[in-house]
């Protein structure tokens, strides 16, 4: 139900499948323009994952494609619950979620695999504060004055090193087996509140060189969003999240409808990429809906 889920419902819709959305809130575009909904529960709440699976079991849906981050876990972990029903969920697995849903994990999990990436600490040490857990800009500031950044620093953050240059997000898709089928970096333009609002797919080999061996390194499935800060020839990695983003709808637009891909993919079935379109770019514009 959030404001760029549009582009996923109709990737749905245009490959012939029937669109199911969730949230929180009935008050939602994805309500109308869904074919179907979805009234999930609230974080929270403590039958949250029971009133979930009812509901998906009511609506007989068939695949299951998260993107809230609040519940990556939960569906991971709840995996091999729902296929014993008859419903795929296209996930990575729990550990993938637990390494990347935590800033902290993530920084431990670069250093032990040598992939370049920002210095992190769990004191402030450095003048990039960020929550170990969330998404966005919320609650994130840089401070240089130590004794200002002890006073601001709070308990569940984590401080960073100032990564500089193009900041880049990559649109991957991995099969079955965890092996990448598309890798298409889009160098981010017009960033509000830590989103992107437009982009331009750009080819870069350090970053599809890094991806495989993030791939070799831990077990990807289906759609993940990875960003990047690119300075020259070096490139850093900033934050990996194992889940479908907004803006990939650039992704798709510039290979193919990723959603019979995600069908061939819980099928376990080979897939053959498409050439991407370099040099497409994107440009995001909000959509009204109207109901009575």
């Amino acid at each position: 139900g959030s404001p760029v889920s549009a582009f996923m419902i109709k990737a749905i819709q245009s490959s012939n499948n029937i669109a199911v959305a969730s949230d929180i809130s009935s008050d939602c575009a994805a309500k109308i323009l869904a074919n179907e909904f979805c009234l999930f529960p609230r974080e929270g709440d403590e039958s949250m994952w029971e009133k979930v699976e009812n509901s998906v079991l009511k609506k007989e849906i068939d695949i299951i494609i998260p993107s809230f981050d609040g519940m990556l876990l939960g569906w991971a972990e709840r995996k091999e619950f729902f296929s014993k029903h008859g419903v795929k969920v296209m996930i990575s697995p729990p550990e993938t979620i637990e390494t990347f849903s935590d800033k902290w994990n993530s920084a431990l999990f670069f250093a032990k695999h040598d992939f370049p990436c920002a210095s992190s600490s769990l004191n402030p040490i450095y003048p990039l504060v960020k929550p170990r857990f969330g998404r966005g800009s919320s609650g994130v500031f840089i401070e240089f004055d130590e004794n200002k950044r002890a006073a601001k620093f709070k308990s569940g953050d984590i401080s960073q090193s100032i990564l500089t240059g193009d900041e880049y997000t990559v649109d991957c898709l991995f099969d079955h087996n965890g092996r990448p089928i598309y890798i298409i970096p889009r160098k981010r333009f017009q960033i509000q509140n830590g989103k992107s609002m437009g982009g331009i797919t750009v080819k870069n080999q350090i970053i599809e060189e890094l991806i495989i061996s993030l791939s070799k390194a831990i077990e990807f499935h289906g759609p993940i969003n990875i960003q990047f800060f690119v300075n020259g020839e070096e490139v850093n990695i900033l934050e990996i999240n194992p889940r479908i983003a907004g803006g990939m709808a650039l992704g798709f637009a510039a290979s193919e409808n990723w959603v019979p891909r995600v069908i061939d993919i819980c099928n376990s079935d080979n897939i053959d990429p498409i050439n991407i379109k370099w040099g497409m770019k994107m440009y995001r514009a909000y959509e009204e809906f109207f109901s009575l």
